[in-house]
């Protein structure tokens, strides 16, 4: 990340004993205090019209109908929903991206709730509809902070998160090239952010790390192919269920002899499918499943191993084999200065106690990846685990019955427009 000139990221990180500027983080906090009830209002109605992939037309036009009359440049991307909405500080710098994702889970909902989803099948089980809802209010919070401002901030409203790539089609459409200041001045995207809420963290803590904090994830088919016949002579026959069967047991034992604890790997098979009925040896035996690692060394590594132990196996026992592994997200790393701005940042936001550093990734897997690869920046996570629930038994992420405290959102709302001010101020 280039230095420049006032801006208080680089001042912190450079060793300033510059006091935080707790009057800004005070009344940002109460400016999302009193924003709540909105961003409630905006986040129940996007969670009980849900929308999948890259294509969300119903919350693409609840996001704009919450952004209208903000001072932004707004500006809606042709590949999919996405949104970006520019805000224009007082006095020239750069950009600060700050980011939140909009797309839902294809699966029930069973909470219970009043606005639960009313589309079959469609659920945001994963907070997305949280992070919109704090990211739509940070931009009226920052929006009456023009002032305080030297440079620009760049919202982005994405979709396609969950497994559709939103992100990487929104950088393929431009996200980054932003143009030049009114005088003609450059004004880079030199920093990015973003929230995911957990139930997994009492409501209201974040946690973080810099580095690896999200796992890649790519999936895998191993098809093993032998000949079929008559279950009562299997010898007239080649069956390839043993052999999948050996196979996955065989990734496991190549996992946790050849891959390093301290830079891990988690292949896991979700899928066998093979045959049509109990007295028939079918010809073809199906693996699916998914790979995940932290670093790209280790991803490279697995992809190996999985091909040799699959094809090795399979030539063993005289099948043949066909592996096809399919590169999901990368790893998602946080830049190390970036992430301990964040850090500190939190500290000051949601109070020392309510921060936590992460001990190690989280094998998960995101998309806001492939901003990190372009921008330095940084994930955190919010915690938002019910009152009164315990964050180890609370349903997870993906469950059809997580469910997250709403009142989180308003320290997540401080965190987005704290970031940016912080980050872009002017002293």
């Amino acid at each position: 990340m280039t230095p420049l000139a006032g801006n208080a990221y680089h001042a912190t990180m450079n060793g300033s004993n510059e006091a935080p500027d707790n009057e800004m983080i005070r009344s940002v906090r109460a400016h999302a205090d009193d924003l709540l009830g909105e961003t409630v209002t905006l986040r129940r109605a996007l969670h009980e019209w849900p929308e999948l992939g890259n294509e969300l037309p119903m919350t693409r036009d609840r996001v704009l109908e919450s952004l209208e009359g903000l001072p932004l440049s707004v500006t809606t991307h042709e590949s999919t929903s996405g949104i970006v909405a520019l805000l224009e500080g007082s006095k020239p710098g750069p950009t600060m991206l700050l980011r939140g994702d909009m797309d839902a889970l294809p699966m029930p909902e069973d909470t219970g709730l009043d606005f639960a989803s009313h589309v079959d099948g469609c659920m945001h089980a994963c907070g997305h509809d949280t992070h919109t809802a704090m990211l739509s209010s940070a931009a009226r919070v920052l929006s009456d902070r023009r002032n305080d401002i030297a440079g620009r901030v760049l919202f982005m409203f994405q979709p396609g998160e969950e497994g559709h790539h939103g992100a990487r089609f929104m950088l393929d459409e431009g996200l980054l090239d932003v143009p030049a200041l009114s005088d003609g001045s450059p004004s880079p995207v030199d920093a990015a952010f973003a929230l995911h809420i957990t139930s997994s963290l009492p409501s209201g803590w974040v946690s973080g790390r810099g580095g690896p904090v999200m796992a890649s994830a790519d999936t895998m088919l191993i098809r093993v192919i032998g000949r079929g016949g008559h279950a009562s002579e299997p010898h007239r026959a080649l069956d390839p269920i043993p052999v999948a069967c050996e196979i996955v047991q065989a990734l496991q034992t190549m996992i946790t002899r050849s891959i390093d604890v301290f830079d891990p790997s988690v292949v896991t098979v979700g899928r066998i499918t093979a045959g049509t009925t109990n007295n028939v040896i079918p010809e073809v035996a199906e693996i699916e499943g998914t790979i995940r690692a932290t670093s790209e060394r280790t991803r490279a590594k697995v992809h190996d191993g999985i091909r040799r132990v699959a094809e090795g196996i399979a030539a063993a026992h005289a099948c043949e084999c066909k592996v096809e592994i399919v590169f999901g997200y990368p790893v998602t790393s946080n830049d190390d200065e970036f992430a301990e701005f964040s850090l500190d940042l939190a500290r000051d936001v949601a109070g020392t106690d309510h921060v936590v550093r992460l001990p190690h990734p989280v094998m998960g897997a995101e998309d806001f990846s492939y901003v990190l690869q372009n921008v330095p920046g940084a994930m955190m996570f919010l915690g938002g685990t019910p009152d009164g629930v315990n964050p180890a038994t609370a349903a997870p992420n993906h469950s059809n019955r997580v469910m997250f405290d709403e009142s989180a959102m308003a320290v997540g709302t401080a965190l987005y427009a704290a970031a940016a001010l912080r980050h872009l101020s002017p002293t």
